[in-house]
């Protein structure tokens, strides 16, 4: 056995380089959240092009927004995508600015704990389920931005905190969450149905890939698939809502 500054080791082993990693080297490279932010920015700069104003608000007559936002009439005329493209969509400047900010802030946190498949699962199944909750309780008018998925992965981030034995509030995030939840239902014009529905979706994305995904006698690809399925769940209770806006 060889002495080192970690203790006895076999000189095998005291050979050996142990990559240490740095609070810096486990940010680097969040490259998930990179490219969340800039599709989210791209399909923005295409509204302002096409006619949609950067001061706020939705203009339904402009092409990308009838094509690419979310509302009961359109889903139930067949425009399926919408559950994915209205969370891409912005209303105004300070709209995707904010939620911009809090994507980047929760990609750093997150990604690098839970790694870059994972996180983009934990998004996506969010996002449906924001388009899901958004159409159930706005029956009319339009619905976008990415605040759902937002949200998924703060009710995420919290869960995957206290399974690694984190408190979470030395985060901030219970906190920050609460005051988003106040102001979804205190400020107009906010779609609290995607909102909800995008925090419930990310919270049981988390508690399938990190519970149910982490356990020995469960095989690791059924977390990721349980995942999916609620995200299949949400496409399904969506169309079902809308067409039944139209009966």
């Amino acid at each position: 056995m060889t002495p080192t500054p970690v203790g006895m080791r076999c000189p095998e082993c005291s050979r050996q380089r142990t990559r240490v990693m740095t609070s810096r080297s486990m940010y680097a490279r969040p490259t998930a959240t990179y490219a969340l932010i800039a599709i989210n920015v791209v399909a923005f700069l295409a509204e302002l092009v096409s006619g949609v104003s950067g001061a706020g608000g939705i203009n339904g007559t402009a092409d990308i927004i009838r094509h690419g936002a979310l509302s009961r009439a359109t889903v139930a005329n067949g425009d399926y995508w919408q559950l994915v493209t209205s969370g891409f969509l912005h209303a105004g400047f300070f709209h995707i600015a904010f939620n911009m900010y809090a994507l980047y802030i929760l990609g750093l946190m997150l990604e690098p704990m839970v790694g870059h498949l994972r996180f983009v699962l934990i998004y996506f199944v969010s996002l449906l389920a924001g388009s899901f909750g958004a159409l159930l309780l706005t029956p009319h008018g339009f619905t976008v931005g990415a605040s759902g998925a937002v949200f998924g992965l703060m009710g995420a981030a919290i869960l995957e905190m206290r399974h690694r034995g984190i408190d979470p509030m030395q985060s901030g995030l219970p906190f920050w969450l609460g005051i988003n939840l106040i102001f979804s239902f205190t400020i107009s014009g906010i779609s609290v149905g995607g909102h909800i529905g995008g925090l419930i979706g990310g919270g049981l994305a988390a508690i399938v890939l990190f519970q149910v995904g982490k356990r020995r006698a469960i095989p690791a690809a059924v977390g990721p698939l349980l995942a999916c399925a609620l995200g299949v769940v949400a496409v399904i209770g969506a169309i079902a809502v809308a067409h039944s806006g139209t009966a």
